[in-house]
């Protein structure tokens, strides 16, 4: 059995250097003392928040910064660029007609990170 995720959940990027937050708009969704997620919850600066420095040369402002620092690794801000959504979560349970997140989902961005669930914000809610 997973944890659901809610909003205050903290998320880590495998290429970013610091860890993120997550959070969940309100809107029409079931409350613990956050809102719960659903797998259409991807949105960057909305519900994904930064990794701080990005390390992936696919991301086009790090390929430029290492290149002009003659291939040295340059790190540049963060920018989570999600391709679709949190897979696979929880299709059983549904929040806001759509399957729940679940801590065990993972999300890919565009720049070849894997974004996982570090803490899900709750640890009363079990889903399968």
């Amino acid at each position: 059995m997973s944890l659901i995720v809610c909003g205050g959940a903290t998320l880590k990027c495998s290429f970013g250097v610091a860890p993120g937050s997550f959070t969940v708009l309100p809107v029409n969704r079931v409350k613990t003392t956050m809102p719960i997620a659903n797998i259409m919850d991807y949105v960057p600066f909305v519900n994904i928040m930064p990794f701080v420095m990005c390390t992936s040369l696919a991301n086009p402002t790090v390929a430029a910064a290492t290149s002009a620092a003659l291939g040295v690794l340059t790190p540049m801000p963060c920018i989570p660029f999600p391709n679709a959504p949190w897979a696979p979560g929880s299709p059983g349970v549904l929040i806001a007609n759509m399957p729940a997140l679940n801590d065990s989902s993972k999300l890919m961005c565009t720049w070849g990170g894997v974004i996982d669930i570090v803490n899900p914000g709750q640890i009363a809610i079990k889903v399968p």
